[in-house]
């Protein structure tokens, strides 16, 4: 990896120093006048009120973390314990239960869609840095497996406003527990089918004025076959090294630092290119066909409180330093490099109780290399560079919400742009909110689309223009007593200057550009959390979506998409169970069957998973477990002629002290 020496440097200092950025003490308080949370940005702690939980947003602002009941747009939050409770494994799983969400997977690149959005619009966030690869413009969710003790919230919705650009869909923000929030030892370890063994480790300190985590997670599968009636397994092996920690350097400063390393191998299957075979367009077993990624991601940071914790000061620098290389049988085959630096500022000034100025400039510069071998490919490093500025202001009374950020980013690509988010809560009961919000986004064209990948297969377009979104959305939170929540949603937005690949004669080589008609994303949004009984909860989601392209539905956005998991914990938490039931409906895609290579349009079949797991303590700290998924055997496909995973099984042990 490029610059390997300095990177790891940085990492070393990162797990020395780790990081809950934004520490808050007493930021949010209940009646008794005790902190809603721990003081760590990444631990947010829920104030539990019966299923109509009160949880903490970290991602909802630039300057600080918010209650979930101050927030004026679409949110949902994951905590640690229903992450464990699911015995989620790979963070992608469980992104299924959010409404609004939709994932399709296939070996080496896992996309997320967020309200009919791209999968390059969704900004994600890991430890508040972000991840995506700056050559594909994305991140492969796929990579990012469950810390213990980590946390997960989406923002459905444009939050350009705050984040600029990649964030026209949302934001998906992972917290890990920062040693204040968890100290100790915890590990688990675990062996299934298809040569499967899943194992991961943390610790966690703390003492008078700092923190430290350290962590770290392998998986590692022979896996199952992936093509049609193929019989080649697709394996793969992960390892993820983290670290993150703060240390208070005086009364009002707080200095922090967080690290992530992700290297992921593995096989994968290719099309069929032969244009006279029955399987022309089709996945097939492609014996030698592998991939490596690598990523390095790092933060440091420093916050200065000033008028008695009213103006804060915050100054961070972040990288992220990603590699990914294709083989065949007869060697590497494909690759690209791309790097990102970032710088922050963020100001924030509380003007009274209810009253929250903030202010924020980022500064970026991402660079990229197509490192594709056989002289096919410009081989060279190309740059960009972003200045973003970024205003917002929040009134959040015991009734009413008001919240309102514009940022305007300076391109030397580009043409600049404006991007806004204005939003506004009224409880109208005690157990009624309304809410609504409207906002802006843009998405600048990336690194291949921009300059090509192989010359002869993908031709880039140096014209390109970036997408533009706008959007609105109304919804309403119904508390049902103190045992249950409903939310329900209706958004609606537009976007212009869609890029899509285009395949023009006389050639039909493929290459970008801009659509000229309007791409419109409309739907409606349920969610349910309940607590049925002193030991049955249940949390369910319901998404309906209509996204169309001139009329035309959207590819790998389904209609319909529903889940509900279903837990029961023993008294004393000495044993649970949860049912997760997850339905994704039929789904438009595309094929290249045809020997132009003009896309086909096809429909996959909708499917129904269904995983069930237990837990059982045996003496204190030390917990057995077992897990199925996919119990039904379903047979399906999330993107055309790649079988997905069958049914599976695991059984394993975990640990705390």
């Amino acid at each position: 990896m490029k610059n390997f020496a300095f990177l790891s440097s940085v990492a070393g200092a990162a797990l020395v120093w780790a990081v809950p950025a934004w520490a808050q003490d007493n930021s949010y308080e209940n009646d008794a006048g005790e902190p809603l949370y721990d003081g760590s940005y990444e631990r947010a702690l829920e104030d539990d009120i019966g299923a109509g939980r009160q949880r903490i947003l970290v991602s909802a602002s630039r300057d600080t973390a918010l209650e979930r009941d101050d927030y004026t747009g679409s949110s949902l939050v994951i905590t640690a314990e229903e992450l464990e409770d699911r015995q989620t494994r790979d963070i992608a799983d469980v992104l299924r239960d959010v409404p609004g969400v939709a994932v399709a997977g296939i070996p080496g690149q896992t996309q997320i869609r967020l309200r009919g959005a791209e999968a390059n619009h969704v900004l994600i966030l890991v430890d508040g840095i972000e991840v995506s690869d700056p050559f594909a413009g994305e991140f492969d969710i796929g990579t990012l497996q469950a810390d213990i003790g980590a946390r997960l919230e989406v923002l459905r919705g444009p939050q350009s406003a705050l984040y600029g650009p990649d964030a026209i869909g949302g934001v998906i923000a992972y917290e890990t527990a920062s040693g204040a929030a968890r100290d100790g030892f915890g590990a688990r370890i675990e062996g299934g089918t298809q040569g499967t063994v899943n194992g991961a480790a943390r610790y966690g300190a703390n003492g008078d004025g700092w923190d430290a985590a350290l962590s770290a997670v392998v998986v590692s599968t022979d896996g199952q076959p992936n093509a049609r009636g193929g019989t080649r397994d697709i394996g793969r092996d992960s390892y993820t090294l983290a670290g993150k920690g703060s240390v208070n350097a005086s009364d009002n400063l707080t200095l922090r630092a967080a690290a992530r390393f992700i290297r992921t191998e593995g096989q994968f299957n290719d099309s069929d290119f032969d244009f006279t075979s029955p399987t022309f367009g089709f996945t097939i077993d492609s014996p030698g066909t592998r991939y490596t990624n690598e990523a390095f991601y790092a933060l440091v940071g420093a916050k200065l409180d000033t008028l008695d914790g009213r103006w804060t000061h915050d100054l961070s620098a972040q990288i992220a330093d990603v590699t990914r290389d294709g083989f065949t049988a007869f060697g590497r085959a494909s690759g690209s490099e791309g790097d990102r630096f970032k710088a922050s500022y963020v100001s924030g000034f509380k003007l009274a109780d209810e009253h929250n100025l903030t202010f924020a400039a980022d500064w970026e510069q991402e660079g990229f290399r197509n490192t594709t071998p056989g002289g096919f490919a410009f081989t060279g490093r190309r740059e960009i560079e972003q200045v973003g500025l970024v205003g917002e202001y929040r009134y959040a009374a015991e009734a009413f919400d008001v919240s309102a950020a514009i940022r305007h980013d300076m391109n030397d690509l580009f043409r600049d742009a404006t991007t806004f988010r204005v939003g506004a809560g009224y409880r109208v009961t005690d157990t009624t909110r309304l809410r609504a919000a409207a906002g802006s986004g843009v998405k600048n064209p990336g690194f291949f689309e921009l300059y090509g990948f192989v010359d002869g297969r993908f031709i880039g377009n140096a014209a390109l223009r970036p997408e533009k979104s706008t959007g609105w959305e109304v919804g309403i939170d119904q508390d049902l007593g103190t045992a249950a929540r409903v939310s329900l949603t209706y958004f609606d937005s537009e976007l212009e200057g869609e890029i899509f690949t285009t395949f023009p004669p006389p050639t039909f080589i493929a290459t970008p550009a801009n659509r000229t008609t309007e791409s419109r994303q409309r739907g409606v949004e349920v969610s349910l959390a309940a607590r049925l009984a002193d030991h049955w909860t249940l949390d369910a989601a319901y998404s309906y979506l209509d996204a169309e392209e001139n009329g035309v539905e959207e590819v790998r956005r389904p209609n319909h998409i529903a889940s509900a998991a279903l837990t029961w914990a023993a008294p004393d938490d000495a044993a649970s169970a949860t049912l997760v039931v997850r339905y994704n409906g039929e789904t438009p895609d595309v094929a290249f069957t045809d020997p132009s290579f003009v896309p086909v349009r096809v429909s996959l079949d909708d499917y129904t998973l269904v995983n069930f797991n237990a837990r059982v303590r045996l003496t204190d700290g030390i917990n057995a477990f077992a897990r199925m998924e996919n119990i039904l055997g379903e047979d399906y496909e999330q993107v055309f002629s790649f079988v997905s995973p069958g049914r599976s099984a695991a059984v394993g042990i975990e640990a705390r002290f």
